[in-house]
Formats: structure tokens, sequence, C-alpha cells
């Protein structure tokens, strides 16, 4: 499995023209005035992908003896041998190292959220840690990241992101195979921002909306629609493809949500005349796509420009109360809330893990949970008739 190239100049590793074999230059080390480079290998093992450092030049080894070990290797795999790695300490990659390969995994599948994981890197964790070796960088380290990133002035929802980040560069690192040691993360308290939507569009909001994306973009239209009708979330209607759309008995099946679940979603009948015309293709196909004709890969800034446009975002600087395209998903379970939904109800249809998820929106159920009280003393009056109720609450006590 060869590594991608990457496309910056200053990418760590560079593929040779023998498969399997990489090079890469050293900022420190020299050779007749050169700098230095290293050999490495690459080779499968099962899933796990093994990289392996052959040797440096100045230290007498050559692409030719690469290409040689790798070729040993190889035989050893489809022969079914242990594999022999070159004996001496094996050193922690640099950080800068795993970070690339998991921003080349998030540009392929974080839809929209690599490019913000790409911003993050570039601004707050490769100046800190991309030069140092993994294994180096510690709980500390990361304290006082978050210090310096709160004296910058970085919301503490930036911060939260920051270090989520690179908790998940170091543990897919770990999954595949790049990295052995403990996630440094383990030791610091990430904080909680509560950054949770709080406004959600009222029906002439939502219609207003609707009516200018529909003037703009009909696919946006279309995603927003099927959004504000479903609670999708934007990736899941990304994913969308013409074999998961049931319009016989109005289902989408929703197999790769955001928690791993899979669950399904229902058609409105303006949603099920959206797809007829859209679910016709392949059944391999997605729904929606971009103008390469493959997987959208972000909202479009059309949506923005509407919202803007119509206001509804002036002059709010806290980010709970702006609508974004994920409103949508908060303003439809809103909606249910408001019409009497149970909260497991709500719960399913949003794919939240866990009811606590949910109970954001139980604030908006005021009528049941005083009709319910009224209910239990309506109920507990005609209970009581013909009894001492004195006499009751002196055994109660």
């Amino acid at each position: 499995m060869a590594r991608k190239k990457a496309s910056s100049s200053k990418a760590y590793r560079k593929a040779s023209p023998s498969q399997g074999v990489y090079l890469r230059k050293s900022a420190r080390r020299m050779i007749k005035g050169k700098p230095d480079v290293c050999f490495d290998i690459s080779y499968q093992i099962g899933n796990r992908l093994i990289w392996e450092k052959v040797g440096w030049k100045s230290e007498g080894y050559s692409l030719e003896m690469a290409q040689a070990v790798r070729a040993e290797r190889m035989q050893a795999i489809r022969q079914g041998q242990p594999v022999n790695i070159l004996s001496g300490p094996k050193k922690a990659p640099f950080f800068k190292e795993l970070a690339e390969q998991y921003l080349i995994w998030a540009k392929e599948n974080k839809s929209g959220g690599a490019r913000d994981d790409h911003s993050r890197y570039k601004k707050h964790l490769a100046p800190r840690f991309g030069e140092m070796p993994v294994n180096e960088i510690s709980a500390l380290h990361l304290e006082k990241m978050k210090s310096e990133l709160r004296k910058e002035g970085l919301s503490l929802g930036s911060i939260e992101h920051c270090l989520k980040l690179f908790r998940q560069i170091i543990n897919k690192a770990k999954l595949w195979g790049l990295y052995e040691g403990d996630n440094p993360i383990k030791g610091v308290k990430i904080p909680n921002a509560q950054n949770g939507r709080i406004r959600f569009l009222s029906y002439d909001e939502a219609r207003r909306l609707l009516e200018e994306l529909k003037k703009v973009s009909p696919q946006v239209h279309d995603m927003a629609l099927i959004s504000l009708h479903t609670g999708m979330r934007a990736g899941e209607i990304f994913n969308m493809k013409n074999y998961d759309i049931d319009l016989e008995n109005g289902i989408i099946d929703i197999p790769d949500s955001k928690n791993k679940q899979s669950r399904k979603a229902f058609m409105t009948e303006g949603i099920k005349a959206i797809l007829k015309e859209r679910a016709r293709g392949k059944p391999m196909e997605y729904v929606f796509k971009s103008s390469k004709r493959g997987r959208v890969m972000e909202v479009s800034d059309s949506y923005s420009r509407v919202v803007e446009r119509l206001g509804f975002n002036e002059g709010i600087k806290d980010r709970r109360y702006k609508i974004t395209f994920h409103s949508l998903r908060h303003t439809f379970a809103s909606w249910l809330a408001l019409q009497g939904e149970t909260l497991l109800t709500i719960k399913e249809l949003l794919g939240h893990k866990t009811l606590e998820m949910t109970l954001r929106y139980a604030h908006l159920l005021p009528d049941q949970k005083r009709e319910a009280a009224l209910r239990l003393e309506k109920a507990f009056g005609k209970g009581s008739k013909g009894t001492n109720n004195s006499q009751y609450y002196t055994h109660c006590t």
C-alpha cells in the first residue's frame, strides 16, 4: 500500500522511482555539503501498514539496498514467514508526519471539517509540535498550549477543537500502526465550551430561507429542506446514495451516521417529490453531486450568503445563536418538541447516542410538563375521596 505523495515540497517523505521505497532529506545531517538522505520502505502485513527505516546515505545505504530489503520483506510475507525488521532502536515519528497522514485522510473522509482541521493544525499545532518527536510531547506541553491560546484570545470552543484535533491525530496514528506510544492528551482536561445551538428558525424564517435558496441554488434548497424535515446532518445528506432511498415506503436509510449507528429518516411529501426527481441514477451514485459529479464535500457558500442577505445573523456574535446549516437539524428537533413529541421519539429521529443529548429540548415542553402535574393532582384527588388525608400524611412521616 503506497503512501500518497504530498503536494507540498516540504513533505517529510517523497516516493522514489522504486515502488514502496521513500526518500527523506535531513534538515540537520549533511553529506559532502548536501543534506543527507534516509531510505525508508513501506509494506503491508495483513491490515497493518509498516514503515521501516533502512538507513542513511552517509552510513553507506543506497536506493538499491533499500529495494533489496523491501524485496526480502515481500518474499517473506508471500511465503507466510516472519518478517525480520531491521534491528536497532525504533525512533518515534515526528508529530508533523502523523499530522500529514491524518490530514490526507480527513480530506477524503471528513467533508467540510477537513478545511477546519488543516487551518487549526497550521495555525496552532504545527508551530508548537510539528518538529517534535511524538514521544517527547507531554501533557504539560498541551496544558501550556491551552494557556497560551487563552491569552491569545481564542474562545473555549476553538481551544477545545485544537485539543480534540491533537487527540484524533495520535489516535488515528495508533490505529494505523504508525505510533505505539501513549497519547499525552489523556492527562489533559479538554474544556467543554457548551457550543450547542440554542436558536432555531421560526416557521416564517424557514419559509423565507427556502424561498431564497430555491432562487439561488436548487440543490442547496433541496438539501436544506431534507435537513429541516428529517434532522439529517450535512454529512449524512452528502453521503446519501440512490440505494438508500425507499420511495415506496417513504424511508431514507442512514447507514453511516456520526455516531457509527444506522438509523432511518422518514420522508415528508416535499422530500418524496425531491427524491423522486433526484434519485434516478445508478444505485451506487450519490443523490447530490458536486460539480465534478462526485460526493459533495461541504455546504455551498450560497447558503451563508442567503442567510446573510436575510439578516438572520446581523449583530449576533455568540455562535450558539447564529444560523448555520446545522441550525436546520436543531430546528427540526425543536419543532418536534414544541408539537409535543416525546424526548425518546426525538432521540431516535436525531440518532442521538444517549437520551442526555436530547434533554436540551426538554425546556420546549412546558405545557406538557404542566399538564402532567395537573393530571397527577386530579388523579390523586379522585383516589382520596372518602379517605382521611390527614391520617395518610401521618402514616407517611
